[in-house]
């Protein structure tokens, strides 16, 4: 089959540079093994950033058959150029040209990346959340918030502009610094001081939910990561345990809670689900990632891994659920 995997690379392709630029996308070694996984599987592959430029080029590499059906699909690992709610722009545009793709559809996408949506819609299902509010200045009421607080803009990821915030005297510069920076409201939630655990999650209906993963900060104080620290390494990276060594019952409550959180965000084909447990032993859904990072340090490929998925075969069983879903059937075997 005719597979496109479309990325955000060059960010050049727009008419204008206009809107908050996006901070995220995947390394190129990463894509490369992304195609290799594909061609490895038997498919016929193309590269291509998802700007401006894209439909022309996927109407050329996938026309319609003699039915006007399509005869490939997109694997979709774009993170979006500039502006906002870039993690629909892609899904949005492959939506009205009628290309089917993997992954979250633009709603799905919207409310998952809104970390307001996504606690506001995983609280009325009974899932917990840290306590938060919504911030522009710093100075509005934080009610019977217990500091310290993490602020963090309301529609990023990778941890950007994340702060902890210790005192209630600079929580205005930390909100502000939000403002300033991403254009966009401040959320300020509680810090949830405890264990860290990452939850992936692959599949439609009952979802398979992959071997929980620990992020294990050993004896450090601060027990988060910031963006500076996972792209310049200030600190040491936390070791990764695979599975997490929790007793069954608490498994079994962070998986129907990962799933109802899933399905809350109306995501699709796969997700990670980021959760807190705190010094009692009580799980926080804290958010969830519709496009989970696939590097080679990446949890969601060393969780798969954990599972018996090779990178190969997760990328191929990926694209698999996605036609499923579409079509009915996996993808026929040439």
């Amino acid at each position: 089959m005719r597979v496109a995997v479309v990325w955000n690379h060059d960010h050049a392709g727009v008419i204008n540079r206009f809107g908050h630029p996006c901070q995220e996308e995947y390394g190129s070694e990463t894509v490369e093994r992304m195609v290799a996984a594909l061609q490895e599987g038997g498919h016929e592959t193309l590269l291509c950033e998802g700007d401006k430029g894209l439909l022309a080029k996927l109407e050329r590499f996938m026309p319609p058959d003699s039915q006007g059906r399509p005869s490939g699909m997109v694997f979709n690992m774009a993170a979006g150029i500039q502006g906002e709610c870039r993690l629909t722009h892609v899904p949005a545009m492959l939506e009205m040209a009628g290309v089917p793709y993997t992954g979250s559809s633009p709603l799905g996408h919207g409310l998952a990346l809104d970390k307001v949506i996504t606690k506001t819609l995983i609280r009325d299902r009974g899932v917990p959340t840290p306590n938060f509010r919504v911030m522009r200045r710093g100075t509005e009421s934080t009610g019977d918030m217990r500091f310290p607080v993490v602020v963090k803009p309301r529609h990023e990821s990778v941890s950007c502009g994340l702060q902890l915030v210790h005192e209630p005297a600079h929580l205005r510069q930390a909100v502000e610094v939000i403002v300033t920076q991403y254009a966009q409201d401040a959320l300020v939630e509680e810090y949830i001081d405890g264990r860290e655990i990452y939850v992936a999650l692959l599949g439609n209906g009952e979802p398979e939910v992959l071997p929980l993963v620990e992020l294990d900060f050993g004896d450090r104080e601060t027990r988060l990561m910031t963006w500076e620290d996972k792209q310049r390494m200030t600190v040491a990276a936390p070791d990764a345990i695979c599975p997490a060594r929790i007793d069954s019952k608490l498994a079994t409550i962070l998986r129907d809670m990962s799933v109802a959180t899933f399905r809350a965000c109306q995501c699709r084909d796969y997700a990670r689900v980021d959760l807190r447990i705190d010094r009692s032993g009580r799980p926080f859904v804290l958010e969830i990632n519709s496009i989970p990072a696939l590097g080679t340090n990446s949890f969601y490929p060393l969780v798969a891994r954990a599972a018996g998925y090779s990178f190969s075969r997760l990328v191929n069983h990926m694209l698999d659920t996605a036609h499923t879903r579409y079509f009915g059937v996996g993808i026929p075997q040439g």
